[in-house]
Order: structure tokens, then C-alpha cells, then sequence
């Protein structure tokens, strides 16, 4: 379900004070149900990200979408994190950077910046943008119990950037976060005994 910006906005999530000059593109909740500690098994869910693959609509689109980088070279090694833009990491308070940086994707194309007991940050960049996933663990008041919470933050690459957002915006709505949603849920109610069982 999408969320207000104002669900990710109004919590203290450490991720205000490294990506302020950041703007909150999308919020969603994530049909993960869970107990209070239960983020690092949505983290490596992720990370792992073989839920998200296994969508044919979501391999779909994104198989367009990198087949037009390479095409267009939006995607080439000097776009990236370290050579157009800085890794957030170097914007990372002592505290953020010497505790757990979380894990990387294993397939797909995010870094980790970091991880703590109720929120995760993975960070990309390419000629169109410098995108942040957050994760956060929230309360479900609905439900009763937790659940996760994704936050999609942007910095457009000038205005070529924010041209290229505006026109993947209702291939993102329409095809994209239904299909991870759906994924993401399949594979945590997948997980659900690996996780009772600790």
C-alpha cells in the first residue's frame, strides 16, 4: 500500500541526517508481519533479492530499463558511486560508520550504507540519478504487531534526471512496486517458519 511522504518523513530515521539534499519520491508498507526484531530477515530477504527476480513483470521492466542503459550508457562504471557521485558513506556520522554497513545486493545493482536495529540504507547511482532505498521497521497500528516500510529517495541527475524520473513514474506505479510488493510478500510468508524458528 503507498504511503504518505509524511510516513517517512515524520519518523527519526538516521537516514534524514545523511540524505537531507535527497527528496522522498515514494513510500510504501510491505506485507511483512512481524515481531519488534524481525528487520534483519527482511534486510537479507532483499539483499538476496531472488523474490524480486522471480517476478515476470518486474524482470520484464527492469530488463528493458538496463538493456536502455547499456544502450545510452547511463550505467557505465564512471556514472556510478564513487567516480560521478560520493557514497553516502562519506557522509556517515562515527557512530553509522563503525557499526554494520548491512549486506550488499547479491545480484542487483545496490550498496549497503547501513544497517541498525529498525532502519537499512542501500544507495545507487547512474547518469539518470542517486537513488536511496530506506527500509524501516515500523508498528503496524492496523495489525497490531510490525512491518516493514520502504522509502524511495532521490537527487536527480540535472534536469536529463528529473525528465527521466516524471516519465518512469507510471511504469513504476503501474508495473514495478505491484509486482515487488507481491513478491516481497510471497517470500516473507515463504520465510515464516525460518524466521519462528530464530
Amino acid at each position: 500500500m503507498r504511503l504518505p511522504r509524511t510516513a517517512h518523513t515524520s519518523r527519526p530515521w538516521r537516514i534524514h541526517e545523511i540524505a537531507g539534499d535527497f527528496q522522498v519520491e515514494d513510500v510504501w508498507a510491505l506485507p511483512t508481519p512481524g515481531g519488534p526484531d524481525d528487520l534483519p530477515h527482511l534486510v537479507r530477504q532483499i539483499a538476496d533479492d531472488e523474490a524480486t527476480v522471480s517476478s515476470p513483470v518486474y524482470r520484464l521492466l527492469f530488463g528493458i530499463r538496463w538493456k536502455l542503459g547499456r544502450l545510452l550508457g547511463w550505467d557505465k562504471p564512471d556514472a556510478g558511486i564513487g567516480a560521478r557521485v560520493r557514497t553516502l558513506r562519506d557522509r556517515l556520522p562515527a557512530d553509522l560508520r563503525e557499526g554494520p554497513r548491512g549486506p550488499d545486493f547479491r545480484s542487483g545493482p545496490f550498496s549497503s550504507v547501513y544497517q541498525l536495529r529498525d532502519e537499512w540504507a542501500a544507495e545507487i547511482a547512474n547518469r539518470t540519478v542517486h537513488a536511496v532505498m530506506h527500509i524501516g521497521w515500523v508498528p503496524d497500528e492496523e495489525a497490531g504487531g510490525y512491518r516493514g516500510q520502504m522509502a524511495v529517495l532521490v537527487k536527480p541527475n540535472g534536469l536529463f534526471g528529473a525528465l527521466y524520473m516524471a516519465g518512469i513514474k507510471p511504469f513504476r506505479y503501474v508495473g514495478v512496486y505491484p509486482a515487488l510488493l507481491r513478491a516481497v510478500g510471497r517470500q516473507w510468508q515463504a520465510d515464516s517458519g525460518e524466521r519462528s524458528a530464530g
